[in-house]
């Protein structure tokens, strides 16, 4: 009787599967940051919808206020050009990634300057400023706090195209991820700030 060799070696499809590894320290951080800025500007919403017509005084958002319809384009084209500036700095495409996140920087800066235009009117034109009424005081500090995310965004945004000639591109991907991550948070909130103020509000 003759024994026989057993083979007990696991197959690829029982092989154990890949130890899992920590997430960056700057994408934990940034989701942190998210989600308290979703706290605080859940705040302002509920605050604008709360206070929603009942001014005692005019002007009212039917009178004064205009959809951004091409701003808030630009705003959402951007979370495109920035996650495929993302994918072409992974497969090592440094000069696709710069144009890419220039494009992005672009869109922002023509969003943020539709704001600043639209404010513009809203005080030359209508004497709509934050002490005006009801209306005026939640407007501007509900589109005021989104303004001021878009410009730290903006600075931050820069700095990396400044830095992405020099920089290592290993260092340079643990930026851009939790920046990509941020953005799109900027890009969402404007989608829920301009469901409230441009569409319900009015």
């Amino acid at each position: 009787m003759t024994a026989t060799a057993i083979d007990i070696r696991p197959s690829p499809a029982t092989a154990a599967p890949a130890a899992w590894t920590l997430p960056a320290r700057g994408v934990v951080g940034m989701w942190a940051f998210i989600i308290a800025e979703a706290a605080i500007f859940t705040i302002f919403v509920v605050a604008y919808l709360f206070y929603l017509g009942k001014s005692l005084s005019g002007p009212t958002p039917r009178d004064v206020l205009e959809v951004p319809v091409f701003y808030t384009i630009c705003l959402l084209s951007s979370s495109v050009t920035i996650h495929a500036a993302g994918r072409r700095l992974e497969r090592n495409h440094p000069s696709g990634f710069l144009a890419l996140w220039l494009t992005t920087i672009a869109l922002g800066a023509v969003f943020l300057f539709g704001t600043a235009q639209e404010w513009r009117r809203l005080i030359g034109e209508h004497g709509l400023t934050i002490s005006t009424n009801l209306f005026g005081t939640t407007y501007y500090s509900l589109v005021g706090l989104h303004a001021c995310h878009v410009t730290l965004g903006l600075v931050l945004l820069s700095l990396v195209a400044l830095l992405s000639r020099a920089a290592d591109p290993r260092c340079l991907t643990r930026r851009v991820e939790p920046l990509s991550l941020y953005w799109h948070f900027v890009d969402v909130v404007w989608v829920v700030v301009f469901t409230v103020v441009y569409v319900i509000g009015r």
